[in-house]
């Protein structure tokens, strides 16, 4: 053994493998292309769709074997509680700043979640083993 790799490594011209195999690096299986037939076939091409459709329809929300994608409806249609799910809630330093007698129910709720988990975090890491 000792000697094939001293011929390969005194002719100068090293292959790809054997070069892999005396230092023991890993490489990853390469895949074979223009792979014919097999599994998964039809689901690499992707549908094409006009801007129409692009519009009306939420693609990718079926959760069902069988079925379509859900139709866009009217804003009159959804919940009044989706459209503030985006707004924006104050940080622990804000509410900290506000009185808490004139915060709003909801903000005293989050106010004292926020500054319990602070808490516990700030009294875990003095506990912790370092």
């Amino acid at each position: 053994m000792a000697m094939s790799w001293t011929r390969v490594l005194k002719s100068g011209v090293v292959p790809r493998d054997a070069v892999a195999q005396l230092v023991g690096v890993r490489s990853f299986a390469v895949s074979a292309k223009g792979k014919k037939g097999g599994k998964g076939g039809a689901a690499d091409a992707k549908p094409v769709l006009s801007k129409e459709m692009k519009s009306t329809t939420v693609f990718g929300a079926n959760i069902l074997k069988e079925g379509s994608d859900p139709k866009i409806q009217p804003d009159s249609e959804y919940p009044d509680w989706l459209w503030h799910l985006v707004d924006k809630r104050p940080v622990l330093s804000e509410l900290r700043r506000k009185d808490a007698k004139t915060l709003p129910y909801e903000d005293l709720k989050r106010f004292v979640k926020l500054d319990n988990r602070a808490r516990i975090k700030e009294n875990n890491a003095l506990t912790a083993k370092n």
